[in-house]
């Protein structure tokens, strides 16, 4: 197969659920992720410095808002714009995650705002279950990518080719980790951060879509959560999102912390980023709370914003 070839798209509309008992499952394929799982619980007991432990935290952290600000405000929603050279570094960045390819993430989150909490939604707790819509959603036949989904992303070559590596990205971290610390850097600063970076982030899948407040109606479950706001760097604030999903900010109010729209408004100060959008003013109307539904503005087509 040539490098730049994007193979048969799956079904359109997605099968939300296709596993029907466990034993269903793609389990070979997700002996690494529980690899890793494993790899993190050893660490616990091989014990690490404080400075192994700092790694890991900061390896949390930078690579969670790899996830909010580019797999998902980026990528997914193109709520900014950015150069062609950054966009390459910001793909690669987010994909040390070891959450797939950048195209892959960008697909099936797109599909997850169309279908929302509907039979056709991938990892929708209402319909799948808490495990499902957690974790196991990503080994139930979900491994390609939804070409057509991401059209305005896939004319990019750069973009296809790290998508069909997604895997180079997360062994080269560590990798690094290993030759830094030795085996404490494996197994703590990046097995244990990255375990812990999944399931933060599959949170946004599972838990904001049954724990939290509503501010708005949306059709779907998604809630507002200020503890996975924290744990996500903003992402908590779900139903905000699903109200207005174009805006970089998800915090639309003052006091909902959102430090990953943070660290976008200082990267534009610097150059690296520009035309971050805001919400509109309707979300700060009290009588959009609980009453008012998704307009066209928040189905706006996905433009070209690397330049």
């Amino acid at each position: 197969m040539r490098l730049f070839d994007q193979v048969t798209p799956p079904a359109y509309p997605p099968i939300g659920k296709k596993a029907r008992t466990w034993r269903e499952y793609q389990w070979w394929g997700s002996g690494p992720q529980w690899a890793i799982h494993v790899g993190a619980l050893v660490g616990l007991w091989y014990g690490a410095s404080l400075e192994v432990w700092a790694l890991c935290f900061a390896l949390y952290v930078v690579r969670m808002f790899a996830i909010t600000g580019f797999y998902h405000r980026y990528f997914s929603h193109r709520t900014f714009k950015t150069s062609r050279w950054f966009q390459f570094v910001m793909a690669f960045w987010a994909m040390t995650s070891s959450q797939r390819g950048v195209l892959w993430w960008a697909a099936h989150h797109r599909n997850h705002h169309k279908f929302s909490d509907t039979v056709h939604d991938v990892h929708s707790p209402r319909h799948t279950g808490f495990w499902h819509s957690q974790i196991m959603w990503l080994y139930d036949h979900n491994n390609e990518t939804d070409y057509p989904r991401v059209k305005d992303l896939a004319r990019y070559p750069e973009l296809v080719l790290l998508n069909k590596f997604w895997y180079v990205p997360p062994t080269l971290l560590g990798v690094l980790c290993f030759a830094l610390y030795g085996m404490p850097g494996l197994l703590i600063g990046f097995m244990m951060s990255t375990t812990l970076l999944w399931h933060g982030t599959f949170t946004i899948n599972s838990l904001s879509h049954v724990w939290g407040k509503q501010r708005y109606v949306t059709g779907d479950d998604s809630r507002n959560n200020w503890v996975l706001a924290i744990i996500t760097l903003g992402e908590g604030w779900h139903n905000n999102h699903h109200y207005f999903m174009n805006a970089t900010r998800q915090g639309f109010f003052w006091w909902e912390v959102d430090i990953t729209y943070m660290v976008l408004r200082a990267m534009s100060w610097v150059g690296l980023v520009w035309e971050l959008k805001e919400p509109p003013s309707r979300v700060y109307d009290p009588a959009s709370f609980m009453g008012a539904t998704r307009t066209e503005d928040d189905s706006e087509p996905f433009r070209d914003v690397a330049e």
